[in-house]
């Protein structure tokens, strides 16, 4: 177990390090001070209670963050920041609300504080813009744009993030991060290696994927949509033409329209399917017509290392490997 949790850790370590933030101008996240142990302290499960508000968390915010808390975080510039980016995760039922408590930067100056509708990683967007509500310039925000016409943006899924350029020593900002509950979560980044979750998508015309990024056997055991009811439960020709079919995709990147397909699955059936992928991120993908209510249920682990060795040996799964 420790071991898993090492290898889990590391991986998002590592993830973060490699980011670049996009809008416009490629914005590159440059080196900073953040060790590990502090960019995973706030992973602590213990941390993640609800609070009432006078005894609300706050913590200074970094260049360079990771925050899956509630709280108030204040950004202080020691010196000009130009590429800073703080990402914003919950739980795979909630939505993520940031709301700015006080603001002292220099738009007219070149300052900025952007909160993006989602995550941005190696210049990739998650969620996709094919599976996103809005379009994409709906999804960035500028606080110096909008200034106090929108105090408070909310995310559409459990991952938002915010990137600002400051170049004043002494300018700062704080915001408020809370977490609401979503009844129909849609696009999720799990937080855990492992875990179960069930995706449904009530007769809407959308498409909903939920991203583990991380290597891993995935079990499906319960898959329904609403125009089948009957076996095989492998993929069929023409399963993109029924309008209602779930994608299991690969790759190591965050956008799932960049990934490739390993399997698609558009006949309901009960019982355990089970698949080990080698990617850097796997992702369940269910695309839905809006003509029926789709459900699939499935659970997933960490692979081990001897699990990837074996798998990157076969050539079904090299694509994994060679990106």
């Amino acid at each position: 177990m420790r071991v898993m949790e090492r290898t889990f850790r590391e991986q998002l370590f590592f993830l973060v390090l490699c980011l670049s933030v996009l809008k416009g101008d490629s914005r590159y996240i440059e080196n900073n001070e953040i060790s590990k142990d502090e960019l995973y302290s706030f992973f602590n499960s213990e941390l993640k209670r609800e609070t009432p508000e006078e005894l609300m968390y706050r913590r200074p915010l970094r260049c360079l963050d990771m925050v899956a808390v509630e709280g108030q975080f204040t950004f202080t510039a020691e010196r000009p920041q130009l590429s800073c980016a703080a990402f914003f995760m919950a739980e795979p039922n909630e939505v993520i609300s940031v709301d700015y408590d006080s603001v002292d930067i220099d738009c007219r100056g070149g300052d900025f504080i952007t909160v993006f509708d989602g995550w941005v990683m190696k210049g990739q967007k998650f969620p996709s813009s094919q599976d996103h509500a809005l379009p994409v310039h709906e999804r960035y925000v500028d606080y110096c744009d909008s200034g106090s016409l929108r105090k408070s943006v909310r995310s559409s899924q459990n991952v938002a993030m915010v990137f600002f350029r400051i170049h004043n020593a002494g300018s700062s900002f704080t915001l408020t991060v809370r977490k609401h509950i979503n009844p129909f979560p849609c696009n999720v980044i799990s937080q855990s290696p492992e875990g179960s979750y069930t995706m449904v998508i009530p007769q809407q015309h959308r498409n909903c994927s939920f991203s583990i990024i991380y290597p891993v056997e995935i079990d499906i055991s319960e898959f329904s949509l609403g125009h089948y009811n009957n076996f095989p439960k492998r993929s069929m020709p023409g399963c993109a033409e029924t309008g209602d079919f779930v994608q299991l995709l690969g790759g190591n990147g965050i956008d799932t329209s960049k990934l490739l397909p390993i399997t698609d699955l558009c006949i309901s059936f009960t019982g355990p399917t089970h698949m080990k992928i080698g990617c850097d991120n796997t992702v369940v993908r269910m695309v839905s017509s809006g003509k029926f209510v789709n459900r699939v249920s499935f659970s997933y682990r960490l692979l081990d290392s001897q699990e990837l060795q074996t798998i990157k040996l076969n050539n079904v799964e090299d694509f994994c490997f060679s990106n």
